[in-house]
């Protein structure tokens, strides 16, 4: 995912810089704990950003070098460089993990097509943005998700050569790089500005526009230190100044990490500023690792961390589709607890495929080239034995990956089992109430024409249980939504005159639950309508603090209900629930609209509210 110095124009002097392959280690392994082991590192996605950071601050050092050395940058041969660090391990890995998909065969062939589509053309965020895939959707296993900031990557190659060129025509290095650091900090702001608390932050997050402050903060590092490439702080400075540098380096680092453990992918503070402070804290342990003498520097390049770093871009891209088939052979999906054995196995398998890719496929077409390697297996086919038979595996491998790869983009399947059980959920409708008829036991069911239901995915797999058990029920329920996006929903239908006198929310799947949100979602509604909260039932790490904030809240005003979903649905989950442990069928929807007709059932019971329309301290019977 990131450069590897090996990719170093000719024309440029070659240049170690110290520590940063073991900071693309550390980056890396964030980004396996948080895949892999879910819950662990809750914010380990930031290592996604700390790679940003060193491929911008690589690539415009790069440039700079070969501009000082020869007055002019070549960017065709930039261009075939990266062409040859990027494309050969991910051509193995798409078609690889693709093949296995086909003889696996279910979810993970999922829209296939869009999503190799994407990583053909270096274009996979904004494929998904435009066609409304999201990142976080748990619906739909995709193995190449992660190829979004590949693609973010790519396109800051093929433009960014252009606008520095641009960028030279500055007279300093402290106004180009203030210009960088302007452009950065405007994108930083424009994630920010565009995020909209609760809800889908794939826009934000998969946007070049948004996401490219990290590219743009190296940039600028590369740019100020022109010149000083190589040699960081003079050889001279004292004492105190390089371990300064040590101390502020080390602090980032640990700052680095305690974001990696504090921060969420649905938490606001992620998105504005979280992520944009992560790529700060990068820029100043690069400043300090490459510094000569660095201490920080000597300690990540540690053989073990050098050795991680190098195949870092190899770790990244098999990562994710190996775990991805490996919760499929096992029957589980990444929003599960995954099965322990599943995530280490796809962490032996992801080490061992990167450390062949690397010494297989992408030193050979890095080094000699991709007309060199061809030479050489023509070679190889008129050498004497073993060779022919070699090169020949090597072309019927490569024939049969493309030809296995076309055959699952045909018979790919256009949703996955949650959304097929979403979409039967969705047609079960008519003939259960027509055996809920033919049942001589049957109660007249609750009227729902006074109740408005606002929801996410779970309360749209429910719907068509909640409207046969409340008749008449207003449900707005969409994928994806959480509790910070109620209130604007309410305000809207309270403003067009659409809102009923209960209101039912079911938004506690996707993110946690902030009391102030609560609380203006009880002064939209006003004093005179009632609330009923559903409790949420998930395989994350938040849910248990929804549950103990929605139960308290309710416990504290007396127009206020609990829907117990969760403890209704625990003992009922393996046999009622889809595979990722989250969404109903119809006799689990069922059970979701009767926990909600059993809240309806206690607010009709509760004295009206007091006059002052305060609600407070009526004890909640659930």
């Amino acid at each position: 995912m990131v450069n590897s110095p090996a990719s170093i124009s000719p024309s440029a002097p070659r240049i170690h810089y110290a520590g940063l392959d073991g900071l693309r280690a550390v980056a890396v392994a964030a980004v396996l704990v948080y895949h892999l082991f879910p819950g662990a590192m809750p914010g380990g996605f930031i290592g996604v950003d700390v790679f940003f950071v060193i491929s911008g601050f690589l690539i415009t050092s790069l440039l700079m070098r070969e501009h000082t050395s020869t007055g002019r940058v070549s960017l065709g041969s930039f261009w075939v460089r990266r062409a040859r660090r990027i494309l050969p391990a991910l051509v193995l890995v798409v078609t690889a993990s693709t093949t296995a998909a086909l003889v696996i065969g279910g979810d993970v062939l999922v829209r296939i097509g869009r999503q190799i589509l994407g990583a053909a053309t270096f274009s996979y965020n904004w494929v998904e943005i435009a066609s409304g895939g999201s990142y976080f959707d748990a619906l739909t296993p995709e193995m190449f998700r992660t190829l979004w900031s590949l693609a973010v990557e790519e396109q800051f190659y093929i433009l960014w050569p252009l606008l520095l060129l641009a960028l030279l025509l500055l007279p300093s290095r402290w106004l180009r790089a203030g210009v960088l650091v302007l452009a950065a900090a405007a994108s930083a702001v424009w994630m920010a500005t565009l995020f909209s608390p609760g809800g889908d932050a794939t826009r934000v997050y998969y946007g070049t526009d948004t996401h490219a402050f990290g590219l743009l903060a190296g940039a600028a590092l590369a740019v100020l230190l022109e010149g000083r490439l190589g040699d960081g702080l003079p050889r001279s400075a004292s004492r105190a100044a390089r371990i300064g540098f040590d101390v502020a380096g080390t602090l980032a680092l640990t700052g680095i990490l305690a974001l990696a453990f504090a921060l969420g992918d649905g938490e606001d503070a992620t998105y504005r500023g979280g992520l944009a402070l992560a790529s700060v804290l990068t820029v100043v342990v690069i400043t300090a690792s490459i510094r000569p003498g660095s201490l920080l520097g000597a300690r990540l390049d540690s053989t073990a961390l050098r050795w991680l770093g190098r195949r870092s871009y190899g770790v990244y891209l098999w990562h994710w589709p190996i775990f991805t088939l490996a919760l499929a052979v096992s029957g589980s999906t990444a929003t599960t607890s995954p099965p322990l054995a599943a995530s280490l196995i796809a962490v032996a398998l992801t080490l061992a495929l990167a450390e062949l890719s690397f010494r297989i496929v992408e030193t050979p077409v890095r080094t000699r080239g991709y007309i060199g390697c061809w030479h050489a297996m023509r070679r190889a086919f008129r050498a004497s034995s073993p060779r022919p038979a070699i090169a020949a595996g090597v072309a019927l491998v490569a024939v049969s990956l493309t030809a296995s790869t076309g055959t699952a983009v045909a018979v790919a399947p256009e949703s996955s089992s949650v959304e097929q059980l979403i979409a039967q959920a969705q047609k079960s409708t008519a003939s259960h109430e027509a055996e809920k008829r033919d049942d001589e036991d049957s109660r007249t069911p609750i009227s729902g024409e006074d109740i408005t239901a606002v929801g996410d995915s779970v309360m749209l797999a429910a719907e068509p249980a909640l409207r046969e058990k409340l008749p008449g029920i207003d449900v707005d329920a969409q994928v994806s939504r959480s509790m910070y996006v109620a209130v604007d929903i309410l305000k809207q239908r309270a403003d067009a005159g659409e809102l009923r006198g209960t209101v039912v929310l079911g938004l506690g799947t996707n993110g946690p639950v902030n009391p102030d949100s609560l609380d203006d979602v009880l002064r939209v509604i006003g004093p005179d309508r009632q609330l009923i909260l559903v409790t949420a039932y998930a395989p994350r790490d938040w849910i248990e603090g929804v549950n103990a904030e929605l139960t308290s809240f309710a416990a504290a005003h007396r127009t206020t209900a609990i829907a117990d979903w969760n403890r209704a649905i625990e003992p009922k989950a393996t046999e009622l629930l889809a595979a990722d442990g989250i969404h109903p069928g119809f006799e689990g929807g069922t059970v979701y609209a009767d926990t909600i007709v059993q809240a309806v059932q206690v607010l009709a019971d509760t004295p009206p509210p007091a006059t002052d329309g305060s609600g407070y301290n009526m004890p909640l019977v659930r």
